[in-house]
């Protein structure tokens, strides 16, 4: 889908990688400049993160090598780089800088805390950045401090993708108008406005400010339950068609309490007798009881069991490629499932990209 489309990564961390990983993915050619040297590697050598792109290595303290840089942003359609606020213009890329040797580029910017604002040059991370955000605050049940799955949410959601959305506006803007632009792309603005879907859920009445008292983080048919030997199912049965197949399965659909799924003041004891339900049976006694089943009941797998679960196997998402575990690109179009490409290694595509800078 991207193909004649040249994306430059200045090598970081986290989402710009993984920004760039999709891009590369979707057929861009993204090349990354590397740094130098092992003392400046941010990854493994043929990171999974590297997939699909060519690689250059260059000092960006280097007058010649910062050059060979401008000729190369020169070339692109966009550039990713998530260095704080103010280091791209100290090396002499910055967006000014590059603008002038290529009025069209996209320049994106991945940060956690954003371009502007009392934390734009302090350091932070992605729990750190959801946390100010206001994501952090109904993850986990209620009782327990926050948590996430590790850079999901905010490096990953907020982020990269978010990243992703506005340096392929930039580019097609670009194409009928001739003229580039800055993406600030910061992990609080993102995953803030990851939560508009809840805030519209808020206009109902039915989010609370308060942990465990909303819709969605507050009933016993929306958590995750412990099993016999350990492992959790999750529930989400929202819909009342769908909830009373949850009671059906479980032989409780005659209970007068069960019955009143949306009284909140009843959603702590529910709660509890499902735990002592679910905590009778092993995991898989459950997945088996509710497959096929419109109950809204999956186990809850690693991602080594997601990799052998059979709608998982049959959609080709987790595979292995040149001996590492990564999952298929997405999304898909017409119903291909995307190439994993082999990942580059560090400086493998130097003498070839100085080869096409001096054609």
């Amino acid at each position: 889908m991207l193909n004649g489309i040249r994306v430059i990564e200045i090598e970081g961390l986290g989402p710009g990688p993984f920004a760039a990983m999709m891009l590369a993915d979707l057929g861009a050619d993204v090349i990354t400049i590397h740094r130098k040297g092992k003392s400046g590697q941010v990854t493994a050598d043929g990171s999974i993160l590297d997939r699909g792109k060519r690689s250059i290595v260059l000092d960006l303290k280097d007058p010649e090598d910062i050059a060979t840089a401008k000729k190369l942003i020169s070339t692109a359609d966009a550039l990713i780089e998530g260095f704080r606020p103010g280091v791209m213009e100290r090396l002499g890329l910055g967006p000014a800088d590059c603008h002038a040797e290529n009025p069209a580029l996209v320049f994106g910017r991945m940060t956690g805390w954003g371009q502007t604002g009392p934390r734009a040059e302090t350091a932070g991370h992605d729990l750190n950045y959801i946390a100010t955000s206001g994501a952090l605050h109904y993850a986990s049940a209620p009782g327990s401090p926050p948590i996430t799955p590790a850079t999901l949410v905010g490096d990953i959601g907020g982020g990269a993708l978010y990243l992703v959305v506005g340096l392929l506006s930039g580019i097609l803007n670009a194409k009928t108008t001739g003229k580039g632009t800055v993406v600030d792309a910061a992990i609080v603005d993102g995953s803030a406005h990851m939560m508009t879907l809840l805030m519209a859920i808020r206009q109902t009445g039915m989010l609370s400010m308060d942990r465990g008292q909303s819709l969605l983080d507050g009933p016993h048919w929306s958590r995750t339950y412990t099993c016999a030997d350990g492992g959790y199912v999750s529930v989400q049965c929202l819909e009342p068609q769908f909830y009373a197949i949850f009671l059906e399965k479980l032989g409780l659909s005659h209970d007068p309490e069960f019955q009143r799924q949306h009284d909140a003041k009843l959603w702590t004891k529910l709660t509890a007798r499902l735990e002592d339900i679910f905590l009778a049976e092993p995991r898989l006694h459950w997945a088996d009881l509710f497959d096929g089943t419109d109950a809204c009941v999956a186990p809850v797998l690693s991602p080594y069991e997601a990799m052998h679960a059979p709608h998982m196997q049959a959609r080709h998402v987790w595979q292995t490629h040149d001996g590492n575990m990564q999952p298929a690109p997405a999304p898909r179009f017409g119903g291909q499932v995307g190439k994993i490409n082999t990942a580059c290694t560090r400086g493998e595509h130097t003498a070839e990209i100085l080869v096409e800078l001096a054609e």
